[in-house]
């Protein structure tokens, strides 16, 4: 097993990339100078447009055409083949581009740029001959975001082992931020990188990747094998137009903790957390209700959480835009909490480290957030005080739905090793490994009878409040133009004090529609 560092700076020192757009489903090529911090901080949280440092990750529409910035490492060379592509479409580097034809400044500056490019092209091609030997079993490439446990590291190389030479697994990194992970992602694929063979996706990028045809759907008796025994929650993430485009690796769900010296019993409804944190602020006791109020993704989940809960949605299967009353339930609640004692006074700018961090000082008596809140507390010394339950319902007697988190697998579009591919993947997602990556990197199971091992139970006493909310799912919106969709959300919900509730539900429709017109990121 090999395990490969993705997204460092480019080989030169002024960071020279090459840069692909695709407009309409059509290639131009180009050569842009970057400097090595914008190669690497081009991404956006959650598929959101954010300034990162001296990068940023803009996208723009027109005509409603999709449009793709995509970068491509000169430390991964790319094939031949695409090597002699970039040739002809390119006749001077260190400059402004010109087309083939085209006159330069002087014949010196042309011919020095022809023989630049023909030693890139030599040196790219020496390099993917060493890369790729026919000798050995081919090495499957596994781009997934950083686990620090080593599991994944362990689950690669006993798949690799138990392969019979089949195949050997290399681990290439991510980066930790889901956002970059998908810029990254996205530069590679839309311009045809043969080097990716397995990905971990976000849930949220399933009908995105499928429509765009970056991965390949799962053959029907592999994919009957691969999801065989897993909950409901995770198995519709990964699904596209009734189709399964990945396989579920491991998922996630918020759940409400609480101070149990404050708190005799945990609240069933939002209603009644906001009431018991209002009574709190009287005694003057800790009563903020720890929520993630930031104009982010995590913004994206509490209120598509509520709307789920509410027993409505935001979008049909068939791109239909549906706010009605539960979205305005949902966000009346959102205010509610945003103009009441209960809320923190830092809350529309709070994350999940953010409001675990404050819980954990005490000033605070609920909090929304993800199991990963448990042992913080216990290094924290307060989990003795730590309760836990359900999400909060919206409708007293309904089950609440909340929106489940988490990563799938799937196999590249151009992978060079499909059948391996779909193989290592039921190979790394199986049971065990599954087991191993919840108890050492805290990564909760798909697969539903993992929840009933003696292992888990002692490693996540809340197991079986994860099990059932997992299978008793919410998702976000499911479309091509999520990350559109998602930005239109964040922008009609903040500051979640300023939500006009009489106002809220054209807001929320004309940002959505606006967003589903503009043809989505392809």
């Amino acid at each position: 097993m090999q395990l490969a560092a993705l997204d460092e700076p480019l080989a030169h020192g002024r960071g020279l990339g090459l840069v692909a757009r695709q407009l309409s489903g059509r290639h131009a090529i180009q050569a842009e100078r970057r400097h090595p911090e914008q190669d690497r901080d081009l991404g956006t949280r959650h598929r959101g447009v954010q300034a990162s440092g001296a990068g940023r990750y803009e996208r723009r529409r027109s005509d409603h055409r999709a449009r793709t910035f995509v970068q491509r490492d000169v430390a991964k060379p790319p094939a031949p083949g695409r090597v002699r592509a970039i040739v002809r479409k390119v006749t001077s580097v260190g400059g402004a581009l010109r087309r083939p034809g085209r006159s330069s400044r002087s014949g010196r500056s042309a011919a020095a740029a022809v023989a630049a490019i023909a030693a890139v092209t030599a040196a790219a091609t020496l390099l993917a001959g060493c890369g790729g030997s026919s000798k050995g079993p081919p090495t499957l490439n596994w781009y997934v975001f950083p686990e620090p446990s080593g599991s994944f590291a362990k689950a690669a190389g006993d798949c690799s082992a138990a392969s019979g030479g089949k195949y050997k697994i290399a681990i290439n990194l991510l980066s930790t931020a889901s956002d970059q992970q998908r810029v990254s992602l996205v530069r590679r694929l839309a311009a045809g990188d043969s080097s990716i063979d397995i990905l971990a996706m976000d849930v949220d990028w399933t009908a995105e990747f499928a429509t765009a045809k970056w991965i390949r759907p799962w053959p029907a008796a592999p994919a009957t094998q691969v999801t065989r025994g897993d909950l409901a929650g995770p198995i519709a993430t990964a699904t596209w137009n009734g189709r399964l485009y990945a396989a579920p690796l491991n998922s996630n769900t918020q759940l409400l903790w609480y101070r149990k010296d404050l708190v005799p019993s945990p609240p069933k409804t939002w209603d009644e957390m906001l009431a018991d944190a209002i009574a709190l602020a009287k005694q003057g006791k800790p009563h903020y209700i720890e929520e993630q109020g930031a104009q982010y993704e995590g913004l994206v989940v509490w209120f598509n959480s509520l709307v789920d809960s509410a027993g409505g949605q935001i979008l049909t299967p068939s791109n239909q835009v549906v706010i009605g009353q539960s979205t305005k339930t949902a966000a009346s609640i959102m205010h509610r909490l945003a103009t009441s004692p209960a809320a923190d006074p830092s809350l529309n700018t709070d994350k999940e480290d953010d409001a675990r961090t404050a819980f954990e000082k005490g000033a605070a008596a609920f909090e929304i957030n993800y199991p990963f809140v448990w042992p913080a507390a216990a290094k924290a010394g307060i989990q003795a005080k730590m309760g836990y339950a359900l999400f909060p319902t919206v409708t007293p007697g309904t089950a609440p739905r909340v929106s489940i988190g988490g990563y799938n697998l799937g196999v590249s579009a151009y992978s060079k090793h499909p059948q391996q591919a779909f193989q290592a993947i039921q190979c790394l997602t199986q049971p065990a490994n599954q087991v191993r990556d919840a108890i050492k990197g805290g990564l909760a199971p798909v697969n539903a009878s993992i929840y009933d091992q003696p292992s888990i139970a002692q490693q996540y006493p809340f197991h079986a409040l994860l099990k059932t909310q997992i299978e008793n799912y919410g998702i976000r919106p499911k479309t091509p133009a999520y990350a559109d969709v998602s930005l239109a959300i964040q922008k009609a919900l903040s500051p979640t004090s300023s939500i006009n509730p009489s106002t809220v539900l054209s807001t929320l429709r004309d940002e959505i529609k606006k967003a589903l017109s503009s043809g989505a990121l392809l």
